[in-house]
């Protein structure tokens, strides 16, 4: 990445625990309070896209996947609604576990497993997963105000650690583009596919707002 995209990224709120820890705390509170799981990071289509590109390969159910940076894990329901049987989430902030444990168990899949780890540090135990899964983290380690760049390179060296050799990974963000991530992933990945995302026109440019796309672990 080159200078003048760095300083695009402005140090944020969105790149610290102690937000993701107050959000979840009140995502918490009102799933208590109304049953209701909360927002949903880019919308349902996003779930469906990446479940769709899951299911076309015909990866068998019972693949390891990781969803990385979990929120209130319901992505792991469809997952798990569509089949798939062997399930992690992963999230560093604990009421984000705490309200995706809520979930799940109102839903019944108390087999899906969720803890509590940092992406950027994680534990031994998280290693061989077939499919590792992001929507909006890697968007929001890019935003953190305590060295960015170092916590970025940090994050692709835990792929390394958690996919199994030519395991998937698949990213969806809405602060990078297509060629910005195949060159923070351009070490060790291989691009297999982008899948397609909404449109949008503004000032007769069109542009996609947001980027999924699908890498392979090369070694």
């Amino acid at each position: 990445m080159g200078s003048s995209r760095e300083e695009d990224f402005e140090p944020s709120a969105l790149g610290t625990k102690e937000h993701w820890d107050a959000v979840y705390e009140q995502e918490l509170q009102f799933f208590k309070e109304s049953g209701d799981a909360g927002e949903i990071w880019f919308g349902e289509e996003s779930m469906a896209r990446l479940i769709r590109w899951i299911e076309k390969q015909k990866i068998p159910l019972n693949s390891s996947v990781l969803d990385i940076g979990t929120g209130n894990g319901v992505l792991l329901v469809e997952l798990a609604k569509s089949g798939y049987t062997n399930l992690t989430g992963i999230d560093y902030s604990p009421s984000a576990i705490e309200l995706s444990k809520s979930i799940m168990e109102k839903d019944g899949l108390s087999h899906i497993k969720l803890q509590v780890e940092d992406i950027l540090d994680p534990s031994d135990e998280l290693s061989g997963f077939q499919i590792c899964i992001d929507k909006g983290t890697f968007d929001a380690i890019s935003l953190n105000p305590d060295n960015a760049a170092e916590k970025r390179k940090q994050y692709v060296k835990a792929l390394y650690k958690v996919l199994r050799p030519r395991g998937f990974f698949l990213i969806t963000s809405c602060n990078w583009t297509r060629e910005e991530l195949l060159e923070e992933f351009r070490e060790g990945f291989l691009l297999l596919e982008e899948l397609p995302t909404p449109i949008f026109c503004f000032g007769g440019r069109t542009g996609n707002s947001i980027t999924s796309l699908v890498f392979q672990l090369k070694i």
